[in-house]
């Protein structure tokens, strides 16, 4: 099984900065892709930014040219630099994986999706 957990969320003043990390625990396992999403209060799911195996990345309008999201795939680890930080970025933010589990047969292995528990982001005006 994979786990991930977020890191660095907390209180912080309009304009100010924060950096979430997650990290993935667990044996015999491959991340692909990794991305940030947030859930702000009453609303939906929505992607912040992703950051696929082949390294590309992508970003939600919303945060282009604020956020930066970033890998230590040594440490198993993401990152999001979230700059320029405004009161509608208040939102629990989630860590997604898209990972492999390896049986001890290959015939085996299994793609899956995993989600961290969140770590909220208030933004105070």
């Amino acid at each position: 099984q994979v786990r991930l957990v977020e890191s660095g969320g907390g209180l912080v003043q309009a304009g100010g900065s924060l950096r979430l990390s997650c990290t993935a625990s667990g044996s015999r396992f491959s991340i692909n892709s990794m991305a940030w999403y947030r859930q702000p209060p009453g609303k939906q799911r929505e992607l912040v930014a992703a950051s696929t195996s082949d390294g590309s990345t992508n970003y939600a309008d919303s945060v282009r040219g604020r956020f930066t999201i970033s890998r230590d795939n040594a440490k198993n680890t993401l990152y999001l630099q979230a700059d320029s930080l405004k009161p509608e970025d208040t939102a629990v933010y989630y860590c997604n994986a898209q990972a492999v589990v390896y049986a001890l047969s290959s015939k085996y292995d299994r793609n899956v999706e995993v989600w961290g528990p969140g770590t909220l982001v208030t933004v105070s005006s």
